[in-house]
């Protein structure tokens, strides 16, 4: 039988006022005229992965241990970037709930697609190069092959721990708080995919990287806009909690963009000797990684940009003592605080 709900039309000429947060009532505000414009790039700048060159990919001419090497880069990712659309998917919910204007919401949508992409290009590289479509239930061919799939392993039970923690926060945290965590894996990304790009000779991959590139650089344009917008009159409290944001998310995406510190990271003792043996392995190969130097170097960059960003609206830095840099101390950090993505 069905329950009883109560009736509000026969009582009173308008409804009562609609409990928040919901998506409703519908509004197309729009304020912010830089936000506009990229989500007008996006329209113009839309790509396919399934539609690069990949008939000039032979992987015949690659050993299988280069095949596999090459393959866990693209699983590496995989754990941040084709986890990305399900990320950003609760986050234009969360726009839509809190009502912001319309070029916000659109924006959060391109990067949906934007991330759905890269996830497919993900999926792509990883079944050309290994002959299967995931990289757990393949049936590695070496032994270096045999370690990377073990690593493969633990990333992905590292990733599920987080996305259990971020389905968790979005809730909590304001979208000020928000941008600027995203901001974080976008001004990284923008490099490392560049170099990539730079770096590569396979023609299908360094046309991926370009397009993620280019993409991942409309996303900070994004971050950066709303913090533009917000930051000025942002709540002290929020600024001690994007402090700790930038912490978190140092720790998190150094496994992607540096090395995975061991004491955050839940992983086996000959985790980075596998990887780094995998990486060198693809350099070789022709496949551009950046090197253990390269990349120091990139986190180091990428920490200082984010530092100017938030030094115009006084909020502490936090230190990042593995790539020299001095700031807040922080010391509880747990995967339940992450929300960056990449």
């Amino acid at each position: 039988m069905a329950s009883h709900k109560e009736r509000f039309a026969d009582k009173m000429e308008f409804p009562p006022a609609i409990e928040q947060p919901n998506v409703y009532p519908l509004s197309w505000h729009s304020n912010t005229r830089k936000l506009q414009e990229v989500w007008e790039a996006s329209q113009r700048e839309t790509w396919d992965p399934e539609k690069l060159p990949w008939d000039t990919l032979d992987v015949d001419s690659y050993s299988w241990e280069e095949r596999e090497s090459m393959a866990y880069w693209w699983t590496l990712l995989s754990v941040f970037d084709a986890s990305a659309p399900p990320v950003f998917a609760e986050a234009l919910i969360k726009t839509y709930e809190v009502h912001e204007e319309d070029p916000v919401r659109k924006c959060f949508f391109s990067v949906t697609r934007d991330e759905q992409n890269h996830e497919i290009m993900c999926g792509l590289a990883i079944t050309k190069l290994l002959g299967h479509p995931d990289p757990l239930t393949y049936e590695p061919k070496t032994d270096l092959g045999r370690r990377l799939q073990k690593n493969a392993k633990w990333l992905y039970f590292n990733g599920s721990r987080y996305w259990a923690g971020y389905k968790q926060a979005v809730p909590r945290y304001s979208l000020a708080v928000l941008f600027s965590s995203f901001l974080m894996g976008e001004i990284a990304a923008a490099t490392i995919f560049k170099q990539m790009y730079d770096n590569s000779r396979e023609a299908v991959f360094k046309e991926g990287f370009k397009h993620i590139g280019r993409d991942e650089g409309r996303h900070m344009a994004i971050c950066m806009a709303v913090m533009e917008r917000d930051y000025p009159r942002l709540a002290e409290e929020n600024k001690a909690i994007v402090t700790k944001q930038i912490r978190a998310g140092y720790l998190f995406l150094s496994a992607v963009l540096f090395e995975p510190p061991m004491d955050f990271w839940d992983l086996p003792a000959d985790f980075i000797d596998t990887q780094r043996e995998a990486e060198e392995v693809s350099r070789g190969a022709g496949f551009g990684i950046p090197t253990y130097e390269m990349k120091l170097e990139n986190w180091k960059n990428a920490m200082l940009n984010m530092k100017a960003v938030l030094d115009r609206y006084g909020i502490a830095f936090p230190a990042i003592p593995e790539v020299g840099i001095t700031g807040q101390e922080i010391s509880d950090v747990d995967m339940d605080d992450i929300i960056p993505v990449f």
